[in-house]
């Protein structure tokens, strides 16, 4: 993580120190240059000859972020079929590749149907859509941060590692998420702060969008709460639960 940070601290001021800040030219302020800062920069700084390789490592990136959209997502769906919160049809695994087969599917169908729908209504809700994000990365990972701390409630203070690892980090971070949900959602209540700026009664569409998305993921969980109850009555993954091994 540190790696990353610090890769992009470089690359973002040595961006700045080569375009500058101007609305001319290479400047960064420039209508043309904007919404491409990389495809304007490639052969000034690289030349012609090699200029083109930087736009095939922003498709190489694209790729990259491809798969963590769809990995995560489908480990997720995996876990939860296994243990019962979904049908046990997202437990699949391919015997050959030992890769989660048909919530990897799932996922990347999913998700190119949302981001293709969202594309095709409009670009302005295409941007209220990834403003809507953050909100629901505070809830998903603040909720695990908490559930961490309850679900090693028994064994946080057996010695020092358990009191850090298990209960001091998962705190702080639930609690920083925690606190950042709540300015999230008080920023995306003012149309005028974050996304496209559309709003519907004067309540940003972002907010909407957020909640709306909670909203939907509340329903299927009672869904499957009626439909298979028995891991949302803790009966299937407990702490006496083995870990799956082969």
């Amino acid at each position: 993580m540190l790696s990353i940070l610090l890769t992009y601290l470089l690359v973002a001021v040595a961006v700045m120190m080569f375009a500058g800040i101007g609305d001319t030219d290479l400047g960064l302020a420039n209508e043309n240059n904007k919404d491409n800062v990389f495809g304007a920069l490639a052969n000034p700084v690289l030349g012609s000859w090699f200029g083109p390789l930087l736009l095939l490592a922003i498709f190489a990136s694209a790729i990259a972020s491809l798969q963590t959209t769809s990995l995560p997502a489908a480990r997720t769906m995996l876990a939860m079929g296994t243990y019962g919160a979904f049908p046990k049809r997202f437990a699949s695994v391919s015997p050959r590749f030992l890769t989660p087969t048909f919530s990897t599917v799932v996922a990347g169908v999913v998700t190119a149907a949302f981001y293709t729908i969202v594309s095709l209504l409009s670009d302005r809700t295409l941007l209220d859509t990834i403003a809507a994000l953050g909100i629901m990365i505070c809830w998903y990972y603040g909720i695990t941060a908490f559930a961490c701390v309850w679900y090693f409630r028994a064994e946080l203070f057996q010695n020092a590692h358990n009191l850090v690892y298990k209960f001091l980090f998962p705190l702080l971070g639930g609690l920083m998420l925690a606190a950042v949900f709540v300015i999230s959602v008080q920023e995306s209540m003012d149309p005028e702060k974050t996304g496209s700026g559309a709003s519907i009664g004067g309540i940003g569409l972002v907010f909407y969008l957020g909640f709306g998305i909670l909203a939907f993921g509340a329903l299927l969980m009672g869904i499957m709460r009626w439909y298979q109850p028995a891991f949302f009555r803790g009966e299937l993954l407990t702490m006496d639960t083995p870990p799956l091994r082969e």
